[in-house]
Protein backbone atom coordinates (compact mmCIF):
# COMPACT_ATOMS: atom_id res chain seq x y z
CA UNK A 1 0.00 0.00 0.00
CA UNK A 2 2.87 2.19 0.90
CA UNK A 3 4.43 1.93 -2.53
CA UNK A 4 0.68 2.57 -4.56
CA UNK A 5 0.01 5.65 -2.42
CA UNK A 6 3.49 6.82 -3.19
CA UNK A 7 2.58 6.08 -6.77
CA UNK A 8 -0.65 8.40 -6.45
CA UNK A 9 0.92 10.95 -5.02
CA UNK A 10 3.84 11.46 -7.56
CA UNK A 11 1.39 11.09 -10.55
CA UNK A 12 -2.09 12.65 -9.57
CA UNK A 13 -4.47 12.36 -11.80
CA UNK A 14 -2.92 10.24 -13.97
CA UNK A 15 -5.02 7.44 -15.68
CA UNK A 16 -3.82 3.65 -14.25
CA UNK A 17 -4.73 0.38 -15.10
CA UNK A 18 -4.89 -2.12 -12.06
CA UNK A 19 -2.79 -4.59 -14.40
CA UNK A 20 0.27 -1.77 -13.67
CA UNK A 21 -0.21 -2.14 -10.25
CA UNK A 22 -0.20 -6.02 -10.20
CA UNK A 23 3.27 -6.02 -11.69
CA UNK A 24 5.06 -2.86 -10.15
CA UNK A 25 4.10 -4.77 -6.54
CA UNK A 26 3.96 -8.51 -7.53
CA UNK A 27 0.87 -9.48 -6.31
CA UNK A 28 -3.05 -10.26 -7.37
CA UNK A 29 -5.72 -8.17 -8.67
CA UNK A 30 -8.09 -8.96 -6.03
CA UNK A 31 -5.41 -7.94 -3.39
CA UNK A 32 -4.76 -4.91 -5.13
CA UNK A 33 -8.49 -3.95 -5.08
CA UNK A 34 -8.73 -4.27 -1.61
CA UNK A 35 -5.81 -2.19 -1.04
CA UNK A 36 -7.35 0.60 -3.30
CA UNK A 37 -10.38 0.38 -1.03
CA UNK A 38 -8.06 1.28 1.85
CA UNK A 39 -6.05 3.86 0.05
CA UNK A 40 -9.38 5.50 -0.84
CA UNK A 41 -10.91 5.48 2.58
CA UNK A 42 -7.85 7.08 4.34
CA UNK A 43 -7.48 9.82 1.54
CA UNK A 44 -11.19 10.82 1.99
CA UNK A 45 -10.75 10.77 6.17
CA UNK A 46 -7.83 12.94 5.80
CA UNK A 47 -9.47 15.40 3.21
CA UNK A 48 -6.52 15.37 0.58
CA UNK A 49 -8.51 13.70 -2.16
CA UNK A 50 -10.03 10.30 -3.35
CA UNK A 51 -9.61 7.64 -6.00
CA UNK A 52 -11.83 7.86 -8.42
CA UNK A 53 -12.29 4.30 -10.55
CA UNK A 54 -13.91 3.35 -13.86
CA UNK A 55 -14.76 -0.25 -15.35
CA UNK A 56 -14.25 -1.76 -18.50
CA UNK A 57 -11.90 -2.73 -20.89
CA UNK A 58 -9.69 0.79 -20.72
CA UNK A 59 -11.31 0.90 -17.00
CA UNK A 60 -8.46 2.02 -14.18
CA UNK A 61 -8.09 4.56 -11.18
CA UNK A 62 -6.76 7.56 -10.94
CA UNK A 63 -5.84 9.76 -7.61
CA UNK A 64 -7.92 12.89 -7.68
CA UNK A 65 -6.51 15.43 -4.92
CA UNK A 66 -8.89 17.37 -3.78
CA UNK A 67 -8.42 19.21 -0.09
CA UNK A 68 -11.02 19.25 1.97
CA UNK A 69 -12.65 23.26 2.53
CA UNK A 70 -12.34 22.80 6.45
CA UNK A 71 -8.55 22.07 5.68
CA UNK A 72 -8.23 24.77 2.86
CA UNK A 73 -10.63 27.56 4.73
CA UNK A 74 -7.83 26.72 8.06
CA UNK A 75 -4.54 27.14 5.91
CA UNK A 76 -6.22 31.01 4.02
CA UNK A 77 -7.22 31.89 8.04
CA UNK A 78 -3.21 31.26 8.71
CA UNK A 79 -2.28 32.58 5.54
CA UNK A 80 -4.54 36.10 6.53
CA UNK A 81 -2.81 36.39 9.58
CA UNK A 82 0.58 36.19 8.96
CA UNK A 83 -0.25 38.67 5.97
CA UNK A 84 -1.63 40.86 8.24
CA UNK A 85 2.24 42.03 10.15
CA UNK A 86 3.11 45.49 9.58
CA UNK A 87 6.29 44.78 8.69
CA UNK A 88 5.14 43.93 5.70
CA UNK A 89 4.06 46.84 4.23
CA UNK A 90 6.40 48.54 1.18
CA UNK A 91 6.52 51.93 -0.15
CA UNK A 92 4.20 52.00 -2.69
CA UNK A 93 1.32 50.33 -0.81
CA UNK A 94 2.77 47.27 -2.03
CA UNK A 95 2.97 43.60 0.60
CA UNK A 96 5.85 42.03 0.90
CA UNK A 97 4.77 38.01 0.05
CA UNK A 98 8.20 36.56 -0.97
CA UNK A 99 9.01 34.86 1.87
CA UNK A 100 5.89 33.05 1.45
CA UNK A 101 6.37 32.27 -1.96
CA UNK A 102 9.93 31.10 -1.35
CA UNK A 103 8.82 28.68 1.65
CA UNK A 104 8.03 24.97 -0.55
CA UNK A 105 5.52 23.91 2.23
CA UNK A 106 3.14 26.94 1.94
CA UNK A 107 3.61 27.37 -2.08
CA UNK A 108 2.32 23.41 -2.20
CA UNK A 109 0.06 23.84 -0.18
CA UNK A 110 -0.96 27.22 -2.19
CA UNK A 111 -1.10 24.73 -5.34
CA UNK A 112 -3.12 22.03 -3.72
CA UNK A 113 -5.79 24.46 -3.24
CA UNK A 114 -6.14 25.98 -6.16
CA UNK A 115 -5.70 22.49 -8.13
CA UNK A 116 -8.82 21.50 -5.97
CA UNK A 117 -11.18 24.27 -6.91
CA UNK A 118 -10.34 23.55 -10.00
CA UNK A 119 -10.05 19.77 -10.05
CA UNK A 120 -13.23 19.22 -12.57
CA UNK A 121 -12.26 21.56 -15.49
CA UNK A 122 -10.04 20.30 -18.39
CA UNK A 123 -6.93 21.95 -18.43
CA UNK A 124 -4.26 21.09 -20.11
CA UNK A 125 -1.29 24.15 -19.56
CA UNK A 126 -0.79 26.54 -15.98
CA UNK A 127 0.20 29.66 -17.30
CA UNK A 128 1.95 32.41 -15.31
CA UNK A 129 4.28 35.67 -15.93
CA UNK A 130 7.77 35.71 -14.43
CA UNK A 131 8.76 36.15 -12.15
CA UNK A 132 6.57 35.54 -8.61
CA UNK A 133 3.64 33.57 -10.00
CA UNK A 134 6.28 30.91 -11.34
CA UNK A 135 6.52 28.84 -7.67
CA UNK A 136 2.68 29.06 -7.22
CA UNK A 137 2.11 28.02 -11.22
CA UNK A 138 4.17 24.67 -10.99
CA UNK A 139 2.79 23.74 -7.46
CA UNK A 140 -0.46 23.94 -8.70
CA UNK A 141 0.94 22.26 -12.32
CA UNK A 142 2.06 19.64 -10.05
CA UNK A 143 -1.42 18.74 -8.44
CA UNK A 144 -3.16 19.23 -11.95
CA UNK A 145 -0.47 16.97 -13.85
CA UNK A 146 0.08 19.24 -16.76
CA UNK A 147 3.30 21.81 -17.44
CA UNK A 148 3.91 24.99 -17.16
CA UNK A 149 3.97 27.99 -19.70
CA UNK A 150 5.58 30.94 -18.63
CA UNK A 151 5.19 34.27 -20.12
CA UNK A 152 8.12 36.71 -19.90
CA UNK A 153 8.64 40.49 -20.71
CA UNK A 154 11.31 40.06 -22.86
CA UNK A 155 12.04 37.53 -26.01
CA UNK A 156 14.65 35.12 -25.35
CA UNK A 157 17.07 34.34 -27.82
CA UNK A 158 16.82 30.45 -26.88
CA UNK A 159 13.17 29.91 -27.12
CA UNK A 160 13.38 30.74 -31.03
CA UNK A 161 10.41 32.78 -32.45
CA UNK A 162 7.49 34.33 -30.16
CA UNK A 163 4.56 36.29 -30.12
CA UNK A 164 4.34 39.56 -28.52
CA UNK A 165 2.27 41.96 -27.20
CA UNK A 166 1.42 45.70 -25.80
CA UNK A 167 -1.30 46.08 -22.74
CA UNK A 168 -1.97 48.35 -20.03
CA UNK A 169 -1.10 48.18 -16.59
CA UNK A 170 -4.43 48.02 -14.70
CA UNK A 171 -2.99 50.21 -11.56
CA UNK A 172 0.16 52.37 -12.99
CA UNK A 173 -1.54 52.51 -16.74
CA UNK A 174 1.62 52.24 -18.38
CA UNK A 175 2.45 50.16 -21.62
CA UNK A 176 3.89 47.29 -21.39
CA UNK A 177 5.20 44.59 -23.40
CA UNK A 178 4.32 40.55 -23.22
CA UNK A 179 5.62 37.74 -25.15
CA UNK A 180 5.46 34.05 -25.33
CA UNK A 181 7.46 31.80 -28.20
CA UNK A 182 5.55 29.66 -30.45
CA UNK A 183 6.90 26.39 -29.55
CA UNK A 184 5.64 26.76 -25.92
CA UNK A 185 1.89 26.60 -26.06
CA UNK A 186 -0.13 24.55 -29.07
CA UNK A 187 -3.12 26.43 -30.74
CA UNK A 188 -6.62 25.37 -28.95
CA UNK A 189 -4.83 24.73 -25.36
CA UNK A 190 -7.15 24.63 -22.57
CA UNK A 191 -4.92 26.94 -19.76
CA UNK A 192 -5.05 27.85 -15.99
CA UNK A 193 -3.73 31.15 -15.20
CA UNK A 194 -1.92 31.65 -11.90
CA UNK A 195 -0.94 34.99 -10.26
CA UNK A 196 0.69 35.81 -7.21
CA UNK A 197 -1.25 39.50 -7.15
CA UNK A 198 -3.97 41.32 -9.03
CA UNK A 199 -4.58 44.96 -8.65
CA UNK A 200 -6.44 45.75 -11.18
CA UNK A 201 -6.47 42.96 -13.18
CA UNK A 202 -4.26 44.28 -16.25
CA UNK A 203 -1.23 42.30 -16.19
CA UNK A 204 -3.89 39.27 -16.25
CA UNK A 205 -5.82 40.77 -18.68
CA UNK A 206 -2.80 41.33 -21.06
CA UNK A 207 -1.90 37.61 -20.31
CA UNK A 208 -5.64 36.26 -22.02
CA UNK A 209 -5.11 39.03 -25.04
CA UNK A 210 -1.87 36.98 -25.63
CA UNK A 211 -3.25 33.33 -24.97
CA UNK A 212 -5.76 34.75 -27.38
CA UNK A 213 -3.41 34.82 -30.27
CA UNK A 214 -2.50 31.10 -30.25
CA UNK A 215 -6.35 30.39 -30.01
CA UNK A 216 -6.34 29.01 -26.28
CA UNK A 217 -8.68 28.61 -23.58
CA UNK A 218 -8.82 30.28 -20.78
CA UNK A 219 -10.65 27.40 -17.86
CA UNK A 220 -9.73 29.25 -14.64
CA UNK A 221 -7.66 32.33 -13.32
CA UNK A 222 -6.35 31.78 -9.66
CA UNK A 223 -4.88 34.51 -8.10
CA UNK A 224 -3.03 34.41 -4.56
CA UNK A 225 -3.74 37.76 -3.26
CA UNK A 226 -6.21 40.35 -4.78
CA UNK A 227 -6.26 43.71 -3.25
CA UNK A 228 -9.82 45.87 -2.46
CA UNK A 229 -9.19 49.06 -4.04
CA UNK A 230 -11.93 51.23 -4.80
CA UNK A 231 -10.10 53.48 -6.92
CA UNK A 232 -8.86 51.27 -9.50
CA UNK A 233 -12.00 49.63 -11.79
CA UNK A 234 -11.24 45.92 -11.90
CA UNK A 235 -10.75 44.48 -15.48
CA UNK A 236 -10.84 41.19 -14.73
CA UNK A 237 -13.67 39.80 -12.96
CA UNK A 238 -13.87 35.81 -13.31
CA UNK A 239 -11.50 34.72 -11.39
CA UNK A 240 -10.59 33.01 -8.16
CA UNK A 241 -8.53 34.52 -5.17
CA UNK A 242 -7.07 33.20 -2.01
CA UNK A 243 -6.98 35.88 -0.08
CA UNK A 244 -8.11 39.37 -0.38
CA UNK A 245 -6.58 42.73 1.16
CA UNK A 246 -9.12 44.97 2.28
CA UNK A 247 -7.32 47.40 4.24
CA UNK A 248 -3.79 48.57 3.86
CA UNK A 249 -2.66 51.80 5.94
CA UNK A 250 0.76 53.23 5.66
CA UNK A 251 0.46 56.00 7.80
CA UNK A 252 -1.24 53.90 10.80
CA UNK A 253 0.75 50.36 9.63
CA UNK A 254 -2.55 48.94 9.27
CA UNK A 255 -3.39 45.76 6.97
CA UNK A 256 -6.72 44.02 7.43
CA UNK A 257 -6.56 40.47 5.14
CA UNK A 258 -9.42 38.19 4.74
CA UNK A 259 -10.05 34.97 3.05
CA UNK A 260 -10.55 35.56 -0.87
CA UNK A 261 -13.49 34.47 -3.29
CA UNK A 262 -12.62 31.28 -3.45
CA UNK A 263 -15.56 29.95 -0.84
Amino acid sequence: MVVITNYFLEHPREHIQLPFFVELCNTTKSSISEDLDIIDAVFQKQGCGYLHRTTGAGGGVKFIPVLSDEKSLAFIQSLCRKLEDPERILPGGYLYMSDILGDPGMVRQIGHIFASRFSSLEIDTVVTVATKGIPLAYAVAAYLNVPVVIVRRDPKVTEGPSVSINYVSGSSRKIQTMVLPKRSLQEGSRVCIIDDFMKAGGTIQGMMNLLAEFHAEVQAIGVLAEADDEEDERIVTDYTSLVKITNLDMAKQIIDVQPGNIF
